[in-house]
């Protein structure tokens, strides 16, 4: 039988969680096929698992794990396992890597390559975007990966500007490889999948749920030399990301910003706490340019940020940056809207929010959502604004 079906067996049996100790059963077992017919007792002498664990082990079959495997070869999605010759070896030093990785494109692209993780805020002002794209066309130009997570925001920056070069880049998901979240990137996913990979711990038929998005981010430092963040408030999801790179003992590198801009704080405090700034490529890979010389071309590396002068706006100038909106009352629900349109707006929040997150608040297909935002538009009710971000009226 395919050892792959373990795999996923055992990681469906234990479930998707920094907390796992995936290294040390790994190491004690070998493989997930000797686990699953070492029994109960081997089990237990382990000293690995927690009693709750141990009827988990003992109450689930094969079948879920069959399910998924026949969907990823279905879909010629590749599972990554740890016995795997093309399983990234840098996530070996986490002492929680993933048991599976399914992947929608090609992981050799990891190979012998020097990686960035390069993230940021989903709400980026302007300038950053700029940032992220220039920087990371530099860092892939050299012959470096980046990696990011195929969010909204920095992140997509960060892989239209590794692409732009004819770079590589892999992103990270917190979804199944068949999850459409976020709808506005898929056109981009599809091409970091043909020129670089897709990534995930989770099995299709997994969505974009908020809890699985801080598990996933220690991947994305795990596969990287260093982390590089721009932009990010002091609650930033990518903190994360930078405070996982400095648990697994890799770099961490910051681009500051206006210490006025709250948007700033997360990055600023980084730099403030030991992070090396970052102004130009120079400051990211010329430290591994001179270690490994046969992985970055010296000579390629940008010293300086190639943005033209017309293209960076001052900060008051910036339509991404806004002042707190006040509070808008919602209107009545008039009579005639449709139980879709309904569902809609008693899904919206105080002032705006962005498409993707009122798909996964409501559960609608695409089509079906168009439909009920038309119905509010037509009913003075929404507005459309700039990056498929809606606002109440």
């Amino acid at each position: 039988m395919n050892d792959k079906l373990y795999w996923i067996w055992l990681q469906q049996t234990l479930g998707i969680s920094v907390s796992v100790r995936t290294d040390e059963i790994v190491s004690y077992f070998g493989s997930a096929r000797a686990l699953y017919f070492a029994g109960e007792t081997e089990w237990r002498l382990s000293g690995i698992f927690t009693p709750k664990q141990i009827a988990k082990l003992n109450n689930q079959d094969l079948t879920k794990a069959k399910n998924i495997l026949e969907t990823c070869v279905k879909n010629n999605w590749q599972t990554v396992t740890p016995d795997d010759g093309n399983y990234p070896s840098m996530l070996f030093k986490l002492p929680n890597f993933p048991l599976v990785l399914y992947v929608s494109g090609d992981l050799d692209c990891l190979k012998n390559k020097i990686t960035v993780a390069v993230v940021g805020t989903r709400e980026p002002t302007l300038n950053s975007s700029r940032v992220a794209r220039k920087l990371s066309a530099s860092i892939t130009r050299s012959g470096a990966v980046v990696v990011s997570g195929g969010a909204l925001g920095i992140d997509s920056s960060a892989h239209q500007g590794a692409l732009e070069t004819g770079g590589k880049t892999v992103a990270v998901l917190g979804c199944g490889l068949d999850c459409t979240y976020p709808v506005a990137n898929i056109a981009l996913r599809k091409q970091i999948s043909e020129n670089g990979a897709l990534v995930t711990e989770y099995p299709p038929g997994v969505q974009g749920v908020a809890r699985n998005f801080p598990i996933r981010n220690r991947i994305i430092s795990g596969l990287s030399y260093g982390t590089l963040v721009i932009e990010a408030g002091e609650r930033s999801g990518s903190l994360i990301t930078a405070n996982y790179a400095l648990e697994q003992g890799r770099d961490v590198f910051a681009v500051p910003g206006d210490i006025l801009f709250s948007g700033f704080t997360g990055a600023n405090k980084l730099i403030r706490d030991g992070a090396k700034p970052v102004f130009s490529a120079i400051d990211v890979l010329g430290g591994y340019a001179m270690i490994y010389p046969e992985l970055i071309d010296y000579e390629k590396i940008e010293t300086t940020l190639n943005i033209d002068e017309e293209e960076v706006r001052p900060m008051s100038e910036q339509p991404d940056v806004k002042e707190a909106e006040p509070v808008v009352q919602k209107k009545a629900e008039p009579e005639g809207l449709s139980e879709n349109a309904r569902k809609v707006y008693r899904a919206f929040e105080n002032g705006g929010m962005q498409m993707e997150e009122l798909i996964m608040k409501t559960g609608l297909g695409v089509s079906a959502f168009a439909c009920a935002m038309t119905e509010l538009e037509l009913f003075d009710l929404v507005e459309l604004q700039a990056g498929k971000n809606y606002k109440l009226k």
